[in-house]
């Protein structure tokens, strides 16, 4: 074996730019496979990670009647002294905080322009407001007692021209199914690096938004986050509340965990035609190198080297190419990678029906992918060395001996 790598190397070094291209050519297939295997994984992972901090958490208690879509205020199908219910639920160990949400619909408008907003109730000290807190960009932020004060994100300010200190006429519907109109201060200007979400989600303490929409003590949600999403299951068992619907963060996420399957199933197609692309580099290289050697084949056939040990030998060279593609492929890869990593993609205000996607995008390599892909590589620029090496073992001896040099 070690006597056939020997002959493989030093036939490979006959030609070395063309070995080196060869080479080079499995290897940029590789970096490319894992470039876009790292960036479906970031942004999948992403996107369910500010689906989760954002919009659904791990858990959500409702009323059984509450329609998500329809946005009901009515008092039934709202949660009845929430603060009590939220206080329940955070008294269990695996949830790390539970706090009550009111949504409404409604308008923000200015002298010239209006545009259609969800509004979120919030209680301001919560831990669950961290992104928007941490996200402030002028301003500051809202306080429980605030009867005058919105925070807006910064794609909707820019669409109005506002700044905070201005002031903006906000209309809501309320729970009678009337609309209240009120005139309200911008204290502060928020970003979570999500135009999908920012650019239409304005937020008021929780109990001036019941106030506004004549809720009462009343919310739409007890928003939950948990120390640990695995124990997502146990929490809703532990809750065992008949009266009201628990959703979780998957039940809420599943356009996002569908598109992650979509989008896995179409980069399965994309990675075979990648590998297709090198496989064929990899071909055209050893029928070429089989021409070349015709001779030698002859010669090494007809002193008494087996059809077998050709195919070998050959094999051989397609794996030493392979190795050395997968070499380059992990450096090229592994520094593009790292690049995006940490400097991400910027795609702007790119939204998708039901799914929130950051302004950038982080790609994240799994050790998982890595290793699948290089296996893959490996595999794929082998076979496409196995037809040239069938080829040179099952040439006649006197047929091959009098081709020309």
């Amino acid at each position: 074996m070690i006597q056939l790598l020997k002959m493989a190397f030093r036939n490979l070094g006959r030609n070395r730019r063309r070995s080196f291209f060869s080479a080079l050519a499995v290897g940029m297939g590789l970096a490319l496979l894992m470039l876009f295997a790292s960036f479906i994984e970031g942004e999948m992972g992403s996107a369910i990670d500010s689906a989760i901090r954002l919009q659904s958490g791990h858990l959500q208690v409702r009323a059984q009647s509450y329609d998500e879509g329809k946005t009901s205020l009515k008092w039934e199908d709202l949660i009845e002294d929430p603060d009590q219910v939220a206080a329940q639920i955070a008294s269990l160990a695996p949830v790390r905080v539970a706090t009550p949400r009111l949504f409404a619909s409604g308008f923000v408008s200015t002298r010239n322009e209006s545009a259609g907003v969800r509004v979120y109730g919030i209680e301001p000290l919560s831990e669950a407001n961290d992104p928007y807190r941490i996200g402030m960009l002028s301003g500051e932020f809202l306080t429980p007692d605030d009867r005058e004060g919105i925070l807006i994100g910064q794609p909707l300010a820019d669409k109005l021209g506002l700044k905070a200190g201005d002031r903006v006429s906000l209309s809501v519907n309320t729970s009678n199914g009337d609309v209240q109109e009120q005139a309200f201060s911008i204290r502060g200007i928020y970003s979570t690096w999500t135009g999908g979400f920012d650019g239409v989600t304005i937020f008021l303490p929780l109990t001036k938004a019941q106030a506004i929409t004549q809720a009462e003590n009343h919310a739409s949600t007890i928003f939950v986050l948990l120390k640990d999403a695995s124990q997502t299951e146990a929490v809703v068992a532990a809750l065992n509340a008949p009266r009201l619907q628990i959703l979780t963060w998957t039940e809420m996420n599943d356009v996002i965990i569908q598109t992650e399957d979509m989008a896995n199933s179409y980069m399965g197609v994309f990675y075979l035609i990648v590998l297709g692309i090198s496989a064929t580099v990899i071909i055209n290289t050893q029928i070429m190198s089989v021409f070349e050697r015709t001779r030698e084949i002859g010669i090494l056939s007809a002193v008494g080297m087996k059809g077998r040990r050709i195919l070998a030998m050959f094999l051989a060279e397609s794996s030493l190419l392979a190795v050395g593609g997968i070499v380059l492929g992990l450096i090229l890869g592994g520094l593009v990678v790292a690049y995006f990593t940490r400097y991400g993609f910027y795609i702007g205000n790119f939204g998708m029906t039901g799914i929130l996607i950051m302004d950038r995008i982080y790609t994240q390599l799994t050790l998982q992918d890595t290793v699948s892909l290089t296996m893959m590589a490996f595999i794929v620029t082998l076979l496409a060395g196995l037809y040239p090496a069938v080829a040179a073992s099952r040439l006649e001896p006197v047929e091959a001996l009098r081709a020309e040099k």
